[in-house]
C-alpha cells in the first residue's frame, strides 16, 4: 500500500481546546472559592451563633494562663477604685498581693465559671444587636453586669457562702465596643452574611460545570481534588500565620498566652473544617489516580477470564433405539 493510500491520523476536534481551557478556568475558580467559602461560612455562622460562642469559650474558664490575666485585670480595677491607700491605712505595694491571691483563687470556683458564660453571652447578645439592626445610627455598645453579677451571687449563694446574700447587684453599663467600631463591623458583617451563602454555591456550580466541560472528566476530578486539599492547606498555615500576627500585635507580653487558648477557641471549628478539606481534596485526589491507573488493567483482565471461561458442555441427544 502506497503512502497515498494510507488513511490520514484523526486530528483533534477544534472545540475540544476551548472546553478545556473553560474547564480549566471553572475549576481553578472553585478551588479558589473553596477556602474563602469556608472562612466566609465560619466567620458568619461559626461566630455569630450566641450558643456556640459560648459553648467554645467555656473551656477557657479553667485555663491558667486566662485565669491569671482575668485576675489581673479584676485587681487592676479594684486598685483604681480604691485609690492610693485603703481604709485600714495599709499602702497599695502591700495589700495589692493579697487582692491578688483572693481574686485568683476566685476564678478556680464554679462560680467564676458561671459568671464567665453568663460575661460572655452578655457580651455577644449586644455586639450581635449591634451588627444586626441597621435601623438606628451606630452608637456605643455597653453591657450591664446586673445580669452577670446576679448569676454569680445565685451561685455563691447555693454553695452557703457566707454573705454571699449580702452581695449588692449595680446596673452598671461596661463598654464592649465604640460607635466607630460598630459601623465599620456592621459593614463587614453584612459583607460575611452574603459571602457565606454565595461563596459555597458558586464554588460548587464552578466545580460541577468544569468536570461536565472536560475532556476527560477524570483529569478534572484529580486536578479538583488536588486544588481543594491545597486550599484546605493554604487555609491552615493562614490560621497559624494570624494566631502569629495577633499575638505579635498585643501590647502586654504577660498576657500572650491568655489571648492565645481564646484565638485557639474561635478558630477550633475553622481549624478541622480546612483539614477535613485538606484530606478530602486528597482522597478525591488519590482515589480518581488510581482508578484511571490500574482500572483499564482491572476490567481487561475480568473481561479475559470471562473469555476462557469454558462454555458448558452440550446436552447429550437421546439414544434411539435399535429396531
Amino acid at each position: 500500500m502506497s503512502e497515498h493510500d494510507r488513511a490520514p491520523a484523526p486530528e483533534p476536534a477544534p472545540l475540544l481546546r476551548p472546553r478545556n481551557a473553560l474547564s480549566a478556568v471553572l475549576l481553578a475558580l472553585a478551588c479558589l472559592l473553596a477556602p474563602f467559602g469556608t472562612l466566609a461560612s465560619w466567620a458568619a455562622h461559626g461566630l455569630t451563633d450566641t450558643g456556640r460562642y459560648v459553648r467554645a469559650m467555656a473551656p477557657l474558664a479553667a485555663d491558667p494562663d486566662v485565669q491569671h490575666a482575668v485576675a489581673d485585670a479584676v485587681v487592676d480595677g479594684i486598685m483604681r477604685e480604691a485609690g492610693h491607700e485603703f481604709d485600714t491605712g495599709l499602702p497599695r505595694g502591700t495589700v495589692g498581693p493579697f487582692v491578688h491571691d483572693a481574686v485568683r483563687s476566685c476564678t478556680r470556683t464554679q462560680a467564676f465559671r458561671t459568671g464567665w458564660d453568663a460575661a460572655n453571652q452578655a457580651v455577644h447578645d449586644a455586639v450581635l444587636r449591634a451588627l444586626r439592626d441597621d435601623s438606628r445610627r451606630a452608637t456605643p455598645v455597653t453591657v450591664d453586669v446586673a445580669p452577670v453579677v446576679a448569676r454569680v451571687k445565685r451561685r455563691l449563694t447555693d454553695d452557703h457562702v457566707p454573705f454571699a446574700h449580702r452581695i449588692p447587684v449595680p446596673h452598671a453599663r461596661v463598654p464592649v465596643l465604640p460607635a466607630g467600631d460598630v459601623d465599620r463591623l456592621r459593614k463587614g458583617y453584612h459583607v460575611l452574611d452574603t459571602a457565606a451563602f454565595w461563596l459555597p454555591l458558586a464554588a460548587a456550580v464552578c466545580a460541577v460545570a468544569g468536570i461536565a466541560l472536560a475532556a476527560c472528566r477524570r483529569h478534572a476530578i484529580t486536578a479538583l481534588g488536588l486544588g481543594t486539599a491545597l486550599g484546605g492547606g493554604l487555609l491552615v498555615l493562614a490560621v497559624a500565620i494570624g494566631r502569629r500576627l495577633t499575638l505579635a500585635d498585643l501590647p502586654d507580653a504577660l498576657h500572650r498566652p491568655a489571648a492565645g487558648a481564646v484565638y485557639d477557641a474561635l478558630t477550633a471549628t475553622l481549624l478541622t473544617v480546612s483539614w477535613l478539606l485538606f484530606a478530602f481534596g486528597l482522597t478525591v485526589a488519590l482515589g480518581s489516580w488510581l482508578t484511571g491507573r490500574y482500572g483499564p488493567r482491572l476490567a481487561s483482565r475480568r473481561r479475559a477470564r470471562a473469555s476462557a471461561a469454558p462454555g458448558a458442555d452440550p446436552a447429550p441427544e437421546p439414544t434411539r433405539a435399535r429396531a
